[in-house]
């Protein structure tokens, strides 16, 4: 048996492998012995899972919320009938109400998830996770105001036929319904994320929505003028007021324009605060 010096054998080892030979470390590891992390995901893909997620897990758990929420604005609806004969009333319970049910899922149901989430140390679930902290604030607004989209259709049908208004232009609900909810829900995840305990995120919650049923429902013409200039800070007010013009005649769709542009830039600012809400609730 012909002796092998072990000088010669990690000669070879060294000559069949290549890495070792130059003195490089393995591709899968740095210098350590750490795996290199994943690198970050891009916001869109990000965005769509986020939203993909969020829609499944509360698709069983907030229907029965939504219904609620149609419910009780069709309710509202039904109990106004009896004061509110037709005219711009008539156009303002019905457009208040509708918007209602946007209010109730994206701001009142959304400030109540973020409060938990936040509470449960749920945060630090996607914390982990190489996704930008945009995509999980807007997937988790979407995938809330996507819930709105049935009964704000309801509500607006029903209405419509209960004070005989027209639904020839129903459709700017297309509009109204994504503005008005990225405002909403934006705020909803400021409040929930900024909320110190849980029990306040709820309670800044349903303050919102009552906000958005007194301010909303009632017409305009008939509030005093302190509160119709708290009418005119809620973001809610102007989606209400876009649907509301389009059951005239003749609606000036520039004023209709108008209005969903205000929703608009209030759901930018309102979904850049509760990002920045997100990252400053994540680090703690």
């Amino acid at each position: 048996m012909t002796a092998v010096s072990a000088e010669v054998v990690s000669g070879r080892a060294g000559a069949e492998d290549p890495a070792r030979s130059e003195g490089c470390a393995r591709p899968w590891s740095d210098g350590d012995g750490a795996a290199p992390l994943a690198p970050r995901a891009r916001l869109l893909p990000a965005l769509v899972a986020v939203y993909r997620a969020q829609l499944s897990r509360a698709r069983v758990a907030r229907i029965p919320l939504l219904f609620v929420a149609t419910f009780q604005s069709v309710g509202i609806m039904v109990l106004m009938r009896g004061v509110v004969d037709g005219g711009d009333e008539a156009r303002a319970v019905v457009a208040g109400s509708s918007v209602l049910v946007v209010a109730f899922v994206a701001l009142n149901l959304l400030a109540q998830y973020f409060g938990q989430l936040r509470a449960s140390g749920g945060l630090d679930h996607y914390a982990t996770l190489p996704v930008p902290p945009a995509a999980v604030v807007l997937g988790a607004a979407a995938a809330y105001a996507s819930f709105t989209v049935p009964g704000t259709a309801v509500t607006a049908v029903v209405g419509s036929a209960l004070f005989h208004l027209p639904m020839t232009h129903l459709w700017v609900l297309v509009a109204v319904i994504p503005l008005a909810g990225a405002a909403l829900a934006g705020l909803g995840a400021a409040l929930g994320l900024l909320a110190p305990r849980q029990e306040l995120a709820t309670l800044c919650g349903q303050l919102g929505m009552s906000a958005a049923l007194l301010l909303g429902v009632l017409p305009a013409a008939h509030l005093p003028a302190p509160i119709g200039y708290a009418r005119d800070l809620l973001p809610s007010t102007y989606g209400v007021e876009a649907l509301a013009r389009t059951f005239d005649e003749r609606p000036d769709w520039l004023l209709v324009a108008a209005d969903l542009g205000v929703c608009a830039a209030v759901g930018v600012v309102s979904l850049a605060v509760a990002t920045w809400a997100y990252r400053r609730a994540a680090v703690r």
